[in-house]
């Protein structure tokens, strides 16, 4: 009577002690404290199931052992374990002599502890099941009835409060996530107060157009094309805000401006003391785009090691923060974009071509501004209606010739270019009509005229500099190493520049020979 009276004062000072815990690691603790006080254990854990990997991680509450051979934080599958089994069956398992009989893969590293007996049971929340509560002793034999009968009690105290710190620790997080949210947001609107918006009636645009809409409405990784100022953020945008996650955040990040040895705690977190400076856990960019779109401009810029780390999240949809020991998980909708050939980039070796094919499942080319001449009095009307709202100057108009200029320029750097044309001239103008100057639209660099003597100087300047190249390549021309490795260019495109220069070999006695051009004799 003495004994079932202690056993219901503990279990009330452990459902009341259990309770009030608001973080997992103070739960082990006094979970242990409390059942140690009425049953003897020389090892309590307990063990959670995690559906992402259909396993379970082991949390050793405490051991009265030098050298545990299962220790905290361990993995057990599914599959074959005693876990797995109470999992499944929803009751109670007992084995009273593991040092006779082992039946399931933990017990192994039980024996290998010196223990005789190892009682394992369900923790239950209703019609589902947390994980397991796992007690052994090193002394063997049946568990009193009474103990079983206490332990099953407590086994339901402990997944209630289990159930109760995840919600609460699920809460915080997302009060977390929300907080730096908020606070990415804020920096993002102080950045660019205007909206952005896709202008253009071109056909080579509206198919541009055409592809974000088909795509948005899906969850489609998308690689955008084109060349520096094209607009490959403004269309970005457009997938988002057209997309089902349109009221969830949009994050941006340059992978070209990212410091080299702060690219991973910048996109993937790190915890608190990971490293100097680290002073409070910090929700990489994933995180933050978790359940919106993350759009990684400059893609091709992405360090190596980084790529890998990347095409992981891709796959498995987790991330692992620096200094940090359990995976997250993200739901992220990837937007990326580059100005490099990334097929040349993989020829090279400095892509890698699983992750070059993970991103270009549904590629857009975004054409250059010179090619939809049409749209430029769109653009630069939007342009200038911005600018007089900005600077308080509403009607603000072009006269014709300046239109003219603008048709009649090259736009090497695209739509950003033009933008940035239509702001300075909009500041030149004393009045309402904006001027486009001779002295306003940037001119390219040329290359120096061919003397008048030599009309042939430039070519003679290529052919020289190609045989150089050729001579420190042993005259090869294709592998690494090679002269059109060297030169930046396709070999074929290199044979046909030799053809057309008529460079020849000077001699054939190395197996290179071979290596050449058909056609080139050598010598």
């Amino acid at each position: 009577m003495r004994r079932a009276e202690l056993s219901f004062e503990t279990l009330l000072e452990v459902t009341n002690v259990l309770n009030s815990q608001r973080d997992l690691e103070s739960l082990w603790q006094v979970i242990a404290e409390q059942i140690h006080a009425v049953i003897p254990w020389d090892r309590a854990g307990i063990t959670l199931y995690e559906p992402a990997s259909n396993t379970f991680r082991f949390y050793a509450v405490a051991m009265h052992m030098a050298e545990p051979a299962l220790r905290s934080d361990a993995i057990i599958p599914f599959e074959g374990s005693a876990v797995g089994w109470v999992y499944t069956n929803r009751r109670v398992h007992v084995r009273s002599n593991l040092q006779h009989k082992q039946e399931f893969l933990e017990d192994e590293y039980y024996v290998r502890e010196g223990l005789g007996r190892m009682i394992n049971l369900p923790l239950m929340i209703r019609d589902r099941c947390l994980g397991t509560l796992n007690i052994g002793s090193i002394q063997s034999g049946e568990a009193e009835p009474v103990d079983l009968k206490f332990l099953q009690q407590v086994a339901t105290q402990i997944a209630y409060a289990i159930d109760h710190v995840q919600a609460y620790e699920r809460i915080k997080r997302l009060t977390e996530q929300l907080q730096h949210e908020n606070e990415y947001l804020a920096a993002e609107v102080k950045a660019s107060r205007i909206p952005q918006q896709l202008i253009g009636k071109s056909p080579v645009f509206q198919k541009v157009l055409d592809l974000v809409r088909t795509v948005a409405g899906t969850a489609a990784t998308v690689l955008l094309l084109g060349e520096t100022g094209t607009g490959k953020e403004v269309v970005a945008r457009a997938v988002h805000d057209l997309s089902p996650r349109r009221n969830r955040p949009f994050v941006r990040v340059n992978c070209a401006a990212l410091p080299a040895g702060l690219v991973e705690s910048e996109l993937f977190g790190h915890e608190r003391g990971a490293f100097t400076g680290a002073d409070q856990r910090r929700p990489g960019r994933f995180e933050l785009a978790s359940t919106g779109t993350l759009f990684l401009d400059e893609i091709g810029e992405m360090p190596l090691e980084m790529q890998a780390k990347l095409l992981r999240v891709l796959q498995d949809g987790i991330v692992d923060r620096v200094g940090g020991t359990r995976p997250v998980e993200v739901d992220v909708r990837l937007v990326t974009a580059t100005n490099a050939d990334l097929a040349v980039a993989v020829q090279k070796g400095t892509f890698r071509a699983d992750l070059y094919y993970r991103l270009n499942i549904f590629p857009i080319s975004i054409p250059p501004l010179r090619e939809r001449l049409e749209d430029i009095p769109l653009l630069a009307q939007h342009f200038l209606t911005r600018v007089g709202k900005g600077a308080k100057r509403p009607g603000l108009r072009f006269d014709p010739q300046s239109l003219d200029k603008l048709l009649s320029h090259s736009w090497p750097g695209n739509v950003r270019e033009l933008e940035n044309v239509i702001e300075r001239a909009a500041i030149l103008a004393q009045s309402g009509l904006v001027e486009i100057g001779d002295g306003i639209l940037s001119k390219p660099p040329l290359a120096p005229p061919l003397s008048k003597e030599n009309p042939l100087k430039l070519g003679m300047v290529e052919r020289n500099h190609i045989v150089e190249v050729l001579e420190k390549a042993g005259w090869r021309i294709y592998g690494e190493g090679g002269a059109a490795e060297l030169l930046g260019m396709n070999p074929e495109t290199l044979r046909s520049r030799l053809r057309k220069l008529g460079i020849r070999r000077p001699s054939a006695k190395t197996s290179d020979a071979t290596n050449l051009p058909s056609g080139l004799s050598p010598g």
